[in-house]
């Protein structure tokens, strides 16, 4: 029987398929899949981690940050918690119809990830090692692009600010992949880090055996994680019994 790694792999590269030919209108005027170009760090964090066995929770993030999964392929992947802590690495390309003030630079990205460097360090303060953080837990992202819109600054443009017209068929492979990773990993309870998240995961989920719940995001637009987002999450986990 394949392992859990090998269908979670298979399910990936089903998705990252589904959504090379879509389009996107503006604002999504740069789209990023580092399912693509950085699919050698995601794999590499799928085997070693994310999917290496059983995972009671699925911690599920948005989409990819332009400091994080953009460059790195890995979930919140801010490049020094991916290298230092995650031990990840892997080949990134430089996909071509990128944004001038958002370029792929891999790893060499001098950037910090300020959601990820917060989702990360917290877990590395509380468990130590990866080993122990991932023998119930995994973490993923609902939508694995990454949209930019064509300003100076090439602004980010969340799931959520997408035309409805061209949302659908994003959303139906986006609930694919969850529910494939769902089902490979035996998940039991999905906590959505943030809001947006977690009404996807209810939505999709719906009338699975799942139970659900919410943790602050971690981003540094929001005020209430600013003013110690390390504190809410330890509560919020923990009336969860996510840090068992």
């Amino acid at each position: 029987m394949p392992s859990p790694f090998a269908l979670a792999e298979e399910a990936t590269l089903a998705a990252r398929e589904a959504l090379r030919p879509l389009r996107f209108a503006s604002p999504a005027d740069h789209v990023y899949q580092p399912l693509d170009y950085a699919w050698e760090p995601h794999r590499a964090y799928l085997e070693r981690h994310a999917a290496a066995g059983p995972r009671d929770i699925l911690l599920l993030g948005m989409n990819p940050g332009p400091f994080g999964m953009a460059q790195t392929g890995v979930p919140f992947g801010e490049v020094a918690a991916v290298r230092d802590w995650l031990g990840v690495a892997g080949r990134v390309r430089v996909p071509a119809g990128t944004h001038p003030a958002k370029p792929i630079l891999g790893f060499d990205c001098p950037r910090s990830e300020v959601s990820g460097r917060r989702l990360w360090g917290f877990f590395r303060d509380r468990f130590g090692k990866p080993e122990a953080f991932f023998s119930r837990r995994t973490v993923v992202n609902y939508c694995p692009l990454m949209f930019i819109e064509a300003t100076r600054t090439g602004r980010n443009v969340t799931p959520d600010a997408l035309p409805a017209a061209t949302l659908r068929p994003l959303t139906e492979t986006c609930d694919r992949l969850l529910r494939d990773l769902v089902r490979i990993l035996g998940v039991r309870q999905v906590i959505g880090v943030g809001g947006f998240a977690e009404a996807q995961a209810r939505r999709a989920l719906e009338g699975r055996d799942v139970r659900f719940g919410r943790v602050l995001h971690p981003s540094p637009a929001s005020p209430a994680a600013n003013r110690g987002w390390e504190v809410a999450a330890e509560r919020e986990l923990g009336e969860l019994g996510a840090l068992d």
